[in-house]
């Protein structure tokens, strides 16, 4: 992500801003505005985290400050509940800057730095949750409950003298001498400073729903274009033969190209047909590079990126090709029934023209050589943010002090989590994101 939606523009003179306020004050003239040094929108895993580290800060320096998390869901924590299956991905045992798109690697590892997976174990070890590692390197709560992970972060941050106002949808915020006016749903709330952790456009109904983009550019910043869901689900057009094959999940490699033939992005891993196209772990983290891909190639009007699909992940296509080459009295289907599914296996013997059984002639077989391992995806979309689990794209790190998650444009704001320009793959990558900009969010403004 590199443009931009609009120039940042800076704050306008602290002169300026009380008109705003006055009106908003006027607009509830019967209620009280309610006081607070630091004010936390959105009390999802990044909001909880950066309200635990701001009550940790404030104690440890002997200070005493309030601390309010305000977020607009009926359901709090509704995010994290439904991550994992339920169970809650919480990390990774292994992260680095090259899981993640969207800024740039040095700034993301520089905030991942200051807040590694094994703090996130050992955070969640003292707040009386074990984590558990799975093959795949998950890291889950042994309980394998969302529920167990979503207590422990409402009670560190609530032990840590945060109060949670929810529900309670902020509306607008606007800054003057005095700090921050947040117009809320609930009423009017002022604040020193201000943590935005909205989240992005994901699973509008947790509360993301792209509100956050708009306080955030209401307050200066810009947001990087496209704004497309992350880790999402891909169609394909209706009828197409890989819709046939519905429930079918197998290992395959998905492979972005540029119309030059080189390659872009590539993803391995689980793959699942479905009724209306691809889905599984490989479909899923390929899907926010295709999206950006297709809406930056519309935008400049160039040839649009490719994407295939390798149904032999790790197979070169002349090892393909030798083994088709010697049937050994045996036909193609019983050979690539060795490698594939039965109804796989058939369907690209139909779509390459080439025989079951018997001799396999020299054009067929180049065909489904060429299929086996580059399949071509005819992608006319995606299932949209209401479906995606994470956002590509949000307000540049660029515009972020990152050593402190302090808006470079407008002092005594911070930001933590999936609002900002940062999306990782999936196996807990964006619940390590909100750990580590949380944590420095939330330090940063209690200091």
């Amino acid at each position: 992500m590199t443009s931009d939606i609009h120039a940042p523009q800076p704050q306008p003179a602290l002169s300026d801003t009380p008109s705003s306020i006055d009106a908003a004050i006027d607009g509830h003239s019967h209620a009280p505005v309610r006081q607070a040094d630091i004010a936390i929108v959105g009390a999802g895993a990044a909001g909880l985290f950066a309200a635990t580290w701001a009550g940790r800060t404030t104690r440890d320096r002997g200070r005493t400050l309030s601390i309010l998390a305000v977020d607009g869901a009926r359901k709090l924590g509704a995010k994290i509940l439904v991550a994992g299956g339920g169970r809650c991905n919480v990390t990774h045992w292994q992260v680095t800057e090259s899981d993640f798109a969207g800024s740039t690697p040095p700034a993301i590892r520089k905030v991942l730095a200051r807040f590694t997976a094994d703090d996130t174990v050992a955070f969640f070890k003292a707040a009386g949750v074990e984590l558990k590692r799975e093959d795949t390197g998950k890291l889950f709560p042994i309980t394998d409950s969302a529920r167990t992970v979503l207590d422990a972060l409402v009670r560190e941050a609530t032990r840590g003298g945060t109060t949670l106002v929810h529900p309670a949808r902020v509306e607008a915020i606007t800054r003057d001498n005095a700090g921050f006016l947040i117009t809320t749903s609930a009423g009017l709330l002022r604040a020193g400073r201000v943590i935005l952790c909205t989240g992005g456009k994901s699973l509008p109904k947790s509360g993301s729903d792209g509100g956050g983009h708009l306080l955030a550019s209401s307050l200066g910043h810009s947001l990087t274009t496209p704004i497309v869901p992350a880790l999402v689900p891909l169609v394909l057009p209706a009828g197409h033969w890989i819709t046939a094959l519905s429930g079918l999940t197998l290992p395959a490699e998905l492979v972005l190209s540029a119309v030059t033939g080189k390659r872009i992005k590539a993803s391995t891993g689980s793959t699942l047909c479905t009724h209306f196209g691809l889905s599984g772990p490989a479909v899923l983290d390929i899907s926010r590079h295709w999206l950006v891909a297709r809406d930056q190639a519309a935008v400049t009007a160039s040839p649009p990126a490719r994407l295939s699909i390798n149904w032999l992940p790790g197979t070169p296509p002349d090892a393909i090709d030798a083994l088709l080459l010697k049937p050994g009295g045996r036909g193609t289907l019983a050979i690539l029934r060795d490698h594939l599914p039965d109804r796989l296996a058939r369907q690209l013997c139909e779509l390459a023209g080439a025989p079951t059984s018997g001799d396999l002639p020299r054009e067929p077989r180049k065909r489904l050589v060429h299929l086996l391992t580059a399949t071509p995806l005819d992608v006319t979309g995606d299932r949209g943010f209401t479906l995606a689990e994470a956002t590509a794209g949000g307000v540049p790190l660029s515009e972020v002090r990152l050593d402190t998650m302090e808006s470079r444009l407008c002092p005594g704001l911070y930001f933590a989590g999936e609002v900002l320009d940062v999306d990782g793959r999936i196996g807990g990558f964006n619940f390590q994101w909100a750990w580590a900009s949380g944590f420095l969010a939330g330090t940063a403004a209690a200091s």
